[in-house]
């Protein structure tokens, strides 16, 4: 008899992850030991209220803030591990990022600001692939043009494939589509479904917009630094109907899947 195949790693993993900021009075347990995986392949949505520790978990995650206790991995990498200059070195090969500023540079025309990071790490781009990038997110006709050129959807597109570029492990992405009306940020979202669905890509979007939550494969749900709740497959309604617990505070509705 064959053996099951084992589970694929998660992209990204948690286990009783805590983080502490201050000391004494000022102390502020911003997530309490968190354990949660982010499989590959999949688009996940990241919801909760203010304070609720979703910002947190992400910064963690992505190498961006240090661990109070626990674990925090990327792929099979163990962040609290690696040195100073090999953390840099895996946020630059491995982890993609998109936030809510576009942060391109202005000198730089779109496909330059897209091989940027290649660039800085002395790498070339695969050809096929930066093909495959620009057709995902339907750049082919405005590479040649600066930041100030382009839309606000067309520059957060451009910062889209800046993060898919170096093939990283998982993308972060921190409230992506906050600075652009609803049709591009209907269109970035779209964006990046299509990167997780067309090219494999592993996505983590922290969002307070049930209608971009949506978009996920799956939303995972945070209140007072603990994962009390996540939906899968949702939709906006669903996600409405969840909220109103979380932001109140409550932690008493419990753990739901769907």
């Amino acid at each position: 008899m064959s053996q099951p195949s084992p589970c694929p790693e998660p992209a990204a993993r948690a286990t009783a992850l805590t983080k502490v900021y201050g000391k004494g009075e000022t102390r502020v347990t911003a997530l309490d030991a968190v354990t949660v995986d982010f499989a590959r392949g999949r688009f996940t949505a990241v919801m909760g209220p203010s304070g609720s520790g979703k910002s947190t978990l992400m910064h963690c995650l992505a190498g961006l803030d240090t661990v109070s206790s626990g674990s925090a991995r990327i792929g099979g990498t163990e962040l609290s591990s690696l040195t100073e200059r090999q953390l840099t070195a895996l946020r630059r090969n491995k982890v993609g990022f998109v936030f809510q500023a576009f942060n391109l540079m202005p000198t730089l025309t779109a496909l330059e600001n897209i091989t940027l990071p290649l660039r800085l790490a002395g790498r070339r781009p695969d050809a096929a692939w930066l093909d495959a990038v620009v057709a995902t997110v339907g750049l082919a006709g405005r590479l040649g043009h600066r930041p100030a050129e382009l839309s606000g959807g067309q520059q957060q597109r451009v910062a889209v494939a800046r993060a898919l570029i170096s093939r990283p492990e998982i993308v972060f992405a921190d409230e992506p589509t906050g600075n652009l009306d609803s049709r591009s940020g209907a269109e970035i979202l779209g964006f990046l479904s299509d990167c997780v669905r067309e090219l494999g890509q592993s996505v983590v979007m922290v969002t307070h917009d049930p209608a971009a939550a949506s978009y996920a494969d799956r939303v995972l749900f945070l209140a007072d630094g603990h994962v009390v709740d996540e939906l899968h497959e949702p939709s906006s309604a669903a996600v409405l109907d969840r909220m109103p617990a979380f932001e109140s505070g409550s932690r008493g509705a419990g753990r739901h899947t769907r």
